[in-house]
């Protein structure tokens, strides 16, 4: 039966960022292949969390160091399978990889693992090629950094943009029934249920 399994992983290799960054990594299918979404800092240690099932696939939600620096080490660890990212975050895929290839991840895509589909939501504004995937039959939504217990993902970099997540959020996420559970790129699971009141709150503040 398929399913969702968690890890946090941590690690720090930017200078400019926190002591240190935690990341949750998402492992999503059955007993016999999953897909892993952000595979984070410690290869060996999501290698080991899939324990022995076969990879069909990689995807980072977008191109921060934190989320895809160690996805090519941990490609190799499981085969070798497609690395899935949004095309326009291949210059941020660059800082990590020079040009290494990758396989674009397009809106609408779907990803299929252990009977289950995930398919890809463009939610720009974090980065220019974040995405989401949305998985129907576990009424879930891996969000990376575009969408956290308590608000939207930073804006802080002159290729993001805040009007364009909350357009993300609004016109994308919150489309989704109440009951979907958000999992995302750092901290607790929420529901876009808990989420949707506080739209206003959020742009009242801008962040």
């Amino acid at each position: 039966m398929a399913h969702i399994d968690h890890l946090v992983t941590a690690g720090n290799k930017d200078p400019q960022g926190p002591p240190e960054h935690e990341n949750n990594v998402w492992i999503v299918g059955d007993a016999v292949e999953v897909i892993v979404i952000d595979p984070a800092h410690d290869p060996a240690a999501i290698a080991a969390a899939v324990a022995g099932r076969r990879v069909s696939g990689i995807v980072c939600t977008h191109g921060h160091w934190d989320h895809c620096r160690a996805a090519r080490d941990f490609a190799a660890l499981v085969g070798n399978p497609p690395i899935h990212l949004g095309e326009a975050d291949r210059f941020l895929w660059a800082e990590s990889h020079g040009d290494a290839s990758f396989t674009p991840l397009d809106d609408g895509d779907v990803l299929r693992v252990g009977g289950l589909e995930l398919r890809a939501m463009a939610t720009p504004g974090h980065t220019p090629g974040s995405t989401c995937l949305y998985a129907p039959a576990l009424c879930a939504v891996f969000t990376g950094d575009t969408l956290f217990e308590g608000g939207p993902g930073a804006t802080r970099w002159g290729y993001a943009s805040f009007p364009e997540i909350i357009d993300s959020i609004t016109h994308r996420l919150f489309t989704l029934s109440a009951e979907t559970a958000v999992h995302t790129g750092h901290g607790p699971s929420t529901t876009i249920g808990a989420e949707r009141p506080h739209l206003d709150e959020w742009i009242a503040r801008g962040w």
